[in-house]
């Protein structure tokens, strides 16, 4: 007999045998379920991915709109110029992080190596200008201003320059016509970042990564009329990258064109003018501080008073918004930013804070007819007043006698101010307030529109701000803490006002609503928030969003959405309270305190309507204002550190007047000189193709005016012995790009007023108006 088995196997082999069937089995279902899953299921979806491995997109970036002028003139468009180029993510793949390449390419370009490398270093928290803060897997611009033969030579050896490129492309232009600067107006652009990208991605408006985007102005506001649409062309290639044909396109479409109400020849005068009064503001002495003044900065705007549209608007210091162009460097970085250039990116008319001085003394002659007091009086206008031991004097101690309302805002008289607003506080519970205050002294100011938004379309828009009872209690409670940590009652005089305000500081002092009622203590308003109000005065009450844009036109011409004006708000007095105001108003340019800037004008024709303020700030020199209306336009200019309202403000003012209605020195007008007698009504031609028709402007505006004002020679009034003609300090150099390129080539680099305007000297911002005071001209 034998042992083995009739099936020659063992059971144990058997065994395997049935777990290697079952484990063959399983993996040919799973094979096959995954198959399934691939080729059925999901299929299509598979396909339109695989379609993408032999897709290559060539994006064709738009060409922005222009930004134009009222009357069609170029404010900002577009020019083609030689741009190198490198791609990040290609260096990156070198041993040495594309160093080498960096450096031949800034020896062919004329520039230091360590500049073409910040160029391209991506920007972060410690990483300082200049930087790339694009996506970085978009091309990052070296240079803009390459010649034909730096291109031509970086294209022919490419093998030398791998990464690198140097092709045409349309760039912004800022063209500054007729040196109509306007720069915080239009603002400036910069790359796209991939946040943005990402969080514009489901909007109706998605970025692209080579898109350039508005940063401030009215590149930012109106960044998605003016942007348009990148096109994309997808190209089928094969494996080594061969064009097979073109896919699908979608064509680039241009972004559409802005019209302003900006006219660039008003707005060239507004620069020049502004400039050339903080010049003449340097060259005069302040007795305060035994020093000339600094006027560091200063801001004007020019309102058509019955719409709100704003005709010019300057700032100073300024900048040529060109430096952004392609790049900016680390020297122009430095100088925008930097505080020994005071700020320039700032634009004051919108972004800059001051108290208003006297030029605010029509909003508590309102509030006292609201709350009840009559127009005519009379109010005595006496040299001092007295509250508990302080003496709040008048100019040089000056007095009027009884007065009206109206006569109090011609001569600027403060005590008629000063008793008003004390009897409203005690009236209102004083120290011990009523739970239902009336406070209608700051009632009124919010009605007129401060202490919020005016709605310009201007981006970063400050408030000002409105010191009443509720801004006491928060600003108390945010520095409460610090106050009572800081106070002793008989330490420095630092110490014994914070260890005031720990105890007290959350209430309404009479002191505080003294300074109030003149404009200084803790008010702060903005220039356009004063042009409003004043273009309201004019028109007959109406509060108007100032606006700039006025039109939006299609790249084909054949779409013009227009920019209506739009009123938010009504003045709070009758039309015979109104009436008073304005005659008041007029009073002050003819017989008051702005009298002497206007002698000669031709009041008949055009009646002229002011006010003068000189607003005092902590530490520093005092901040002139000067208001103005006609039927047409408002004017507001102040300067920071520059003087007396009618002093340092008063002559430019006047220049631009004389400017606008063609009004020469002898007070005649002369009509074919009047750059713009009456406000622009229409909008530019649109041409059948879709371009804009625009006028010839001469080089300089400003210049072509050499006619001096009457002020100019007008001699001050008796009584004042130290008259402060003019001032302004010179902005930061304007050099458009073109002559930049220029100069690189060649080796080159780029009084006070007479009689009764009064202002308060401005307590300690912390005291709360304990302090005593001081009396110097409006």
């Amino acid at each position: 007999m034998t042992n083995i088995p009739e099936t020659g196997r063992s059971p144990r082999v058997q065994i395997r045998l049935v777990v290697i069937q079952v484990l063959v089995i399983s993996l040919l279902g799973t094979l096959g379920g995954r198959l399934w899953y691939l080729q059925i299921r999901e299929g299509d979806q598979y396909a339109r991915e695989a379609s993408g491995n032999h897709v290559q997109q060539v994006v064709q970036p738009a060409v922005r709109g222009s930004i134009l002028d009222a009357r069609g003139v170029a404010l900002a468009d577009n020019e083609t110029r030689l741009v190198v180029s490198a791609s990040r993510t290609e260096l990156m793949k070198m041993k040495d992080d594309g160093k080498a390449v960096l450096t031949k390419l800034a020896g062919v370009l004329g520039m230091k190596p360590e500049d073409v490398e910040q160029k391209v270093r991506l920007c972060n928290a410690e990483t300082p200008q200049p930087c790339w803060n694009g996506s970085p897997y978009q091309p990052i611009p070296i240079t803009d201003e390459a010649t034909p033969r730096q291109a031509l030579q970086i294209r022919e050896r490419a093998e030398d320059f791998p990464g690198i490129t140097a092709e045409p492309q349309a760039l912004r232009r800022y063209t500054s016509p007729g040196k109509a600067n306007t720069a915080q107006v239009l603002g400036y652009l910069s790359p796209v970042t991939d946040e943005e990208i990402q969080q514009a991605q489901d909007t109706s408006s998605p970025y692209l990564r080579s898109d350039m985007v508005g940063r401030s102005g009215l590149e930012r506001q109106y960044d998605k009329q003016l942007r348009g649409k990148a096109g994309v062309t997808r190209y089928e290639v094969d494996k080594l990258g061969r064009v097979l044909g073109e896919a699908e396109a979608d064509p680039a479409q241009p972004g559409a064109n802005l019209v302003t109400s900006i006219d660039s020849r008003v707005q060239r005068i507004a620069e020049y003018e502004l400039n050339e009064a903080m010049k003449e503001a340097r060259k005069q002495h302040d007795r305060n501080t035994n020093r000339n003044y600094e006027a560091d900065s200063g801001a004007v705007v020019v309102m058509e008073a019955r719409t709100g549209r704003v005709v010019a608007m300057a700032s100073n210091p300024t900048y040529d918004p060109n430096a952004w162009v392609g790049g900016i460097s680390a020297k122009d970085y430095a100088t925008l930013t930097g505080e020994k250039s005071n700020y320039p990116l700032l634009n004051r008319a919108t972004q800059g804070l001051s108290a208003p001085g006297s030029v605010f003394k029509v909003i508590p002659t309102a509030a006292a007819i609201q709350a009840g007091y009559s127009f005519e009086g009379p109010y005595e206008c006496s040299s001092s007043y007295s509250i508990g031991g302080q003496v709040f004097k008048n100019f040089e101690s000056q007095s009027f006698g009884g007065i009206s309302l109206g006569r109090a805002l011609e001569v600027s008289c403060d005590t008629v101010f000063y008793r008003l607003s004390h009897e409203e506080w005690k009236r209102d519970g004083g120290n011990k307030p009523k739970k239902k205050a009336n406070d209608w002294f700051y009632k009124t100011a919010h009605q007129f529109g401060l202490g919020e938004e005016t709605g310009i379309d201007l981006p970063n828009e400050v408030t000002g701000r409105v010191p009443d009872r509720q801004w006491k209690k928060d600003y108390w409670t945010a520095n409460k803490d610090d106050w009572c940590k800081y106070g002793k009652k008989d330490g420095s005089y630092a110490e014994k006002i914070a260890y005031e305000n720990c105890l007290e500081g959350n209430r309404l002092r009479a002191g505080d609503s003294v300074n109030y009622s003149i404009g200084q203590g803790d008010t702060l308003v903005t220039p356009i928030q004063m042009a409003t109000i004043y273009a309201a005065i004019s028109n007959g009450g109406t509060l108007y969003t100032p606006t700039i844009g006025k039109a939006v036109i299609s790249p084909d011409g054949k779409t013009v959405t227009e920019i209506e004006p739009k009123a938010h708000g009504k003045l709070p007095t009758s039309k015979k309270t109104l009436a008073q105001i304005d005659e008041a108003l007029e009073g002050v340019a003819t017989r008051g305190t702005a009298a002497w800037r206007f002698g000669g004008w031709p009041q008949d024709e055009i009646p002229m309507h002011a006010k003068t303020g000189t607003a005092e700030v902590h530490g520093k020199q005092t901040t002139s204002w000067f208001t103005t209306y006609t039927k047409d336009y408002a004017v507001v200019m102040t300067i920071s550190q520059g003087g007396t309202g009618s002093g340092a403000s008063g002559p430019a003012v006047r220049k631009i007047y004389n400017a606008l209605y063609g009004v020469s020195e002898d007070g005649e007008i002369d009509k074919k000189k009047a750059l713009l007698p009456t406000p622009q009504k229409t909008l530019p031609k649109v041409r059948t193709d879709g371009t804009i028709k625009s006028p010839k402007i001469s080089k300089d505006p400003a210049k072509d005016r050499t006619t001096p004002s009457p002020d100019a020679q007008a001699t001050t009034p008796q009584g004042d012995p130290d008259p402060q003609q003019a001032g302004t300090t010179p902005s930061p150099e304007n050099t458009n790009r073109e002559t930049r390129r220029r100069e690189r080539r060649r080796g080159g680099g780029p009084g006070r007023g007479p009689g009764g305007g009064a202002r308060l000297r401005t307590r300690h911002p912390r005291r709360g108006g304990r302090t005593g005071t001081r009396r110097t001209a409006s």
